[in-house]
């Protein structure tokens, strides 16, 4: 029976908390604006917050968890035309440096027992032939490692095996959307690619993933499914050594390539360019806690093996992950701090509107209480009306928060995620807004007696 009759309460309650409110539409809009704009920011800030979150992995996923990245610096600081100050014998005091090769290679395989695995790589931009047509393609020749080091599964086919890579065999494993592009419909395994002037066999192909821009220029990963992997020894062997000099004759020193002009004239340096024989080489190493110490040894031996010279760059992705990560933290903790100050001011805002409103109804209050409400109806009917406005806000700014969220993504290719999580979340806290900023006005209207409601009249 007390149920029934709490029930009954509750229903008459909201039916006069919706008529007030529709009664008074402008105001109710504009009461409800804090919460509106405050629950869209939460909603687009958990969006941004998910999707970057996603990304993170992603890329933590494409770098690899315990790798060090080692990148050549080529030579490339001067033009032909500068003039290099030498010594009184004439030649430069700049050293000379063999570059990054697979000599370095050996070495580390050979001398490091925290290297897990080691993965050269060397890239040639060039073209692939299909039917007389020339598409434009990046040839990269690998080890077996490479695939295991940067987290790619080969989706059909098999791995580079120790005999191709031993007789620089010509074969090739190839991303998926060169697949789709030369194979159309069909298998490419087995079949026959020609890659600049080299027939190469298909023994693979790998599987697809998704390369955002913003990886591709923050942690310098290429578009994976673009490209044609061979045996590192391959390209060595059938298509281009940087080590292999058969220019003819000239005069070096000081680590760049000497022009002899007139016998009073200076001698003019042109730099070697990349004379480095790989272009990346990639570091596995067995335990994360080994990354720091490992990539210590890296450059100290290197630098040794390259007389000296500094001409590489040693780099530890999942650090610079990190550091985005921390990056994009502190954005999300001042979007939320502006979203919380947005409900807050429309928590307050609702709260105003209210005690304005408990001042305007001082003649029903009078007059509900005169009649038998007691103290609790008339905080319960003020509570209904608060939570309503902030429910209806609540709603409107969860509709706003999707919309600019899909916005947001379209406009600035910024990835957001939307999650019920999120959803649910934002209308919890839109309600207990106005739940406690409703108090006080309820606490307010509950104190009026039928006496003021005389003297108000």
């Amino acid at each position: 029976m007390i149920d029934k009759i709490y029930i009954e309460k509750l229903k008459s309650n909201f039916s006069e908390a919706v008529r007030v409110i529709l009664a008074n539409k402008v105001r109710t809009l504009l009461t409800s604006l804090g919460i509106i704009f405050g629950v869209a920011a939460v909603i687009t800030m958990l969006a941004i917050g998910s999707g970057a979150e996603k990304e993170i992995l992603a890329q933590l996923e494409l770098v690899g968890v315990n790798n060090i990245v080692i990148t050549p610096i080529p030579d490339e600081a001067e033009n032909e035309n500068t003039e290099d100050e030498t010594d009184a014998g004439g030649i430069s005091p700049k050293r000379f440096s063999k570059g990054l090769d697979m000599l370095d290679v050996n070495s580390i395989k050979k001398n490091l027992p925290s290297v897990k695995k080691i993965s050269p790589e060397i890239i040639l931009e060039t073209y692939v032939i299909k039917k007389g047509r020339q598409s434009p393609v990046k040839l990269i020749g690998v080890s077996s490692d490479f695939f295991a080091t940067s987290n790619i599964d080969i989706e059909s086919g098999k791995n580079f095996s120790d005999a191709q890579i031993a007789y620089s065999l010509p074969v090739c494993i190839i991303g998926k959307k060169i697949e789709k592009k030369l194979f159309t419909g069909e298998s490419a395994i087995g079949k026959q690619i020609k890659v600049k002037d080299v027939w190469l066999q298909v023994i693979g192909v790998i599987e697809e993933k998704f390369i955002s821009e913003n990886a591709q220029e923050n942690l310098g990963i290429r578009d994976l499914n673009q490209d044609v992997y061979i045996p590192i020894t391959t390209f060595l062997v059938r298509y281009k050594d940087r080590k292999i000099i058969s220019d003819k004759p000239i005069e070096t020193g000081g680590g760049m390539i000497f022009i002899s002009g007139d016998q009073q004239g200076p001698k003019k340096k042109i730099p070697r360019g990349n004379y480095h024989q790989i272009d990346k080489l990639t570091i596995q190493v067995n335990n994360s806690a080994e990354l720091n110490s490992t990539a210590d040894v890296l450059s100290r031996m290197l630098k040794r093996r390259h007389n000296d010279m500094l001409d590489f760059e040693i780099s530890i992705p999942i650090q610079l992950l990190k550091q985005q990560q921390k990056t994009k933290q502190i954005f999300n903790i001042v979007l939320s701090i502006i979203a919380g100050i947005s409900l807050l001011i429309g928590g307050i805002g609702i709260m105003n509107i209210m005690l304005a409103s408990v001042l305007e109804r001082t003649k029903e209050i009078g007059i509900i209480r005169a009649i038998g409400a007691t103290q609790e109806d008339v905080i319960l009917q003020f509570l209904t009306e608060s939570v309503l406005v902030s429910i209806g806000g609540g709603i409107v700014g969860i509709l706003l928060g999707i919309f600019a969220s899909y916005i947001l993504e379209i406009t600035t290719g910024i990835e957001t995620i939307l999650t019920l999580s999120s959803i649910l979340l934002s209308f919890f806290v839109a309600t207990l807004i106005g739940l406690i900023f409703g108090i006080a006005p309820a606490k307010s209207a509950a104190s009026k007696s039928p006496i003021e409601a005389i003297r108000h009249e």
